[in-house]
């Protein structure tokens, strides 16, 4: 067998070119691979060594956090004691001030009590009086005393303040307020024109009054111009006289 230099030029050759790729296209990624890896390894190891030294650092910490926790927990349990003591000092001073409340409003309403029965037994003396008044009264009521009422109270018309006068006119002038006049006994024609005059005069425009009769009046007029009412009567001067009473 011969030997072909141009086979063995062209081997080296190859083989030249073959170191070449290997040292270009896998000898370097590999070094840096591990190069690489070796940042990684030595990266962890210290973030290792900082995790050991952060975890002293939080051991010391919760060592004399717990010391000075024990502090707060004996001085926290003083302080409840205190304000334990304190509360049941407060709450026997209000147990006390409420039971003298109470005594005091028992007194009040026991005094409450008594005015309201002294009230009562007076309402009832006044209630019997005005009933023993209505009943005499009664017995007074008479058609000569009710002319007497009608005619002092035409007379006492053109009287009235002039406040009430102008209120009066004010609340006649708008023509829907209704006016009644309400007596004991009838009116004769007479009576009836007076006081339609009269009413008319004090409002100062054309009043016609609507006439009627109840015999609970005793004696006397009742008249009603809008919500102005006058009581010239026994029993509303009656009723008055118990209210106030």
């Amino acid at each position: 067998m011969e030997f072909d230099w141009t086979t063995f030029v062209l081997e080296i050759v190859n083989f030249v070119v073959l170191v070449w790729l290997l040292k270009h296209f896998f000898y370097r990624p590999v070094l840096a691979v591990i190069a690489r890896r070796r940042e990684g390894i030595e990266k962890t190891l210290a973030d290792a060594r900082a995790t050991q030294a952060e975890a002293q650092a939080l051991k010391g910490s919760y060592e004399a956090r717990d010391a000075e926790w024990s502090k707060e927990k004996e001085a926290a349990r003083a302080k409840l004691a205190e304000e334990i003591a304190a509360e049941r000092d407060h709450a026997l001073e209000a147990l006390h001030a409420s039971l003298a409340s109470e005594r005091e409003k028992a007194k009040v309403l026991d005094e409450k009590r008594q005015a309201e029965w002294r009230r009562a037994v007076e309402g009832q003396a006044v209630a019997l009086g005005a009933a023993f008044s209505a009943k005499l009264l009664g017995r007074f009521a008479a058609p000569d005393l009710d002319s007497r009422i009608v005619d002092v109270t035409l007379e006492e018309l053109p009287r009235l303040p002039a406040e009430q006068a102008h209120e009066l006119a004010a609340t006649a002038k708008d023509g829907a307020v209704r006016t009644t006049v309400t007596s004991a006994y009838p009116l004769d024609a007479e009576r009836r024109k007076a006081i339609r005059e009269s009413l008319s005069a004090l409002v100062g425009c054309r009043v016609e009054p609507e006439f009627g009769e109840d015999p609970k009046l005793l004696a006397g007029l009742r008249v009603s111009l809008g919500d102005w009412v006058l009581h010239a009567n026994l029993h509303d001067e009656l009723e008055f006289f118990t209210a106030t009473a």
